[in-house]
């Protein structure tokens, strides 16, 4: 294998989120865009001529015709991520999605599984946990700054977004709500910080069962919820520590924190899991007149950087090893979300089936965009 040569992407889905990861996928040495695609081939074409992408196609199916591809950038919608991400690897290729993995369990276990079998590489969004707030957390924890972690909260409260996106139907039907749309942020920190979560309960509730549609072109369109809007749920990781974490559709204003990690010797306030940056602040037992302090980054990528895990995934192809955004952690993530609506659907505690490795932490003393290690 030429450990040199840079790995070539393929992005299907020309979106909204698109832009960010063709403009952070052009910095790093190790990719190269050769092609994108989209339904809506001007997307498609808008976006090559932007990002001096050779080819746009105007299907999935072209792109993955292409043999020069060794990795497809997932951004379509969520229900079609299954349905893209089986395609490419059938056709040989790894793939990359954007979150979540899949919308069903059988789905993304068979994703994972097929990857694999063809010794291919499935992973996926977010990758915010790569940034440099989030490493600088996991530095802390891994220091000993906090002694042993013995619990966390995590905290997603707004009241939905019918009132600013153009189409927001889809947050609130099956494969939505607060969990599905924003959760995997706020549990994919929480797995890299603590590791994996062995057990779970919850409840979960519609508050709502109509929303107003009050933003353009929609405006006036009455949304029928299918989906909880409120949940609640406690996590057993298998370090011992408990989590806490609150997603929500429902609520019109809160005074929280994002995520807080709590251990026998201090605490950690993180930033916003949605995010690459900080802050980051630590209060220490053994200084209670300090109050909180705020800690200076340790890592790279303070800013947007969404593709940080696609250029892992590339550098984990091309030199050997895993890489941190990987197919069992975005896997364990989508499982833990079910089991958050299981258990308030049969009033007991889900044991989580799934698994993954604590991703590694990212080196501190690299240049930006130099993934070697």
């Amino acid at each position: 294998m030429n450990t040199t040569q840079k790995v070539k992407v393929g992005v299907v889905g020309c979106g909204n989120i698109s832009g960010i990861y063709l403009e952070t996928m052009k910095k790093f040495p190790n990719l190269e865009t050769v092609a994108c695609a989209d339904l809506i081939i001007g997307r498609a074409r808008a976006q090559a001529a932007k990002y001096g992408i050779p080819k746009a196609y105007g299907s999935a199916d072209e792109l993955l015709a292409d043999p020069a591809i060794e990795i497809v950038a997932n951004l379509t919608i969520p229900r079609a991520h299954a349905l893209v991400g089986l395609a490419a690897l059938k056709a040989g290729k790894s793939v990359y999605t954007e979150k979540p993995l899949a919308i069903t369990r059988p789905d993304g276990a068979a994703m994972v599984k097929l990857a694999k079998k063809k010794k291919l590489r499935v992973g996926g969004a977010p990758d915010t946990f790569l940034g440099a707030g989030f490493q600088t957390c996991r530095k802390l924890i891994e220091d000993g700054r906090i002694g042993a972690p013995v619990a966390a909260t995590a905290f997603m409260l707004c009241h939905g977004h019918e009132s600013w996106h153009p189409d927001p139907d889809f947050y609130y039907q099956v494969g939505g709500g607060p969990m599905f749309d924003m959760g995997p942020y706020y549990l994919t920190a929480l797995v890299s910080l603590m590791g994996p979560v062995k057990r779970i309960t919850g409840s979960a509730r519609i508050t709502f069962p109509k929303r107003l549609i009050t933003s353009k072109p929609k405006k006036g369109t009455v949304i029928k919820v299918n989906t909880p809007t409120h949940i609640a749920g406690v996590m057993d990781f298998a370090s011992g520590a408990i989590g806490t974490i609150v997603t929500s559709f429902d609520v019109w204003a809160a005074q929280v924190p994002r995520i807080e990690i709590y251990g026998t010797e201090g605490s950690i306030s993180c930033p916003d899991p949605n995010t690459f940056g900080g802050p980051v602040k630590l209060f220490r037992a053994d200084k209670p007149d300090a109050g909180w302090a705020e800690i200076p980054l340790t890592h790279k990528y303070d800013k947007n950087s969404r593709g940080l895990g696609l250029a892992d995934m590339a550098r984990g192809i091309r030199l050997g090893g895993p890489h941190r955004a990987s197919g069992d952690l975005t896997y364990h993530v989508l499982d833990i979300m079910h089991a958050f609506h299981d258990a308030s659907r049969t009033g007991k505690h889900v044991d989580i089936a799934s698994t993954c490795d604590k991703p590694a932490p990212m080196a501190a003393g690299l240049p930006e965009y130099a993934l070697t290690e």
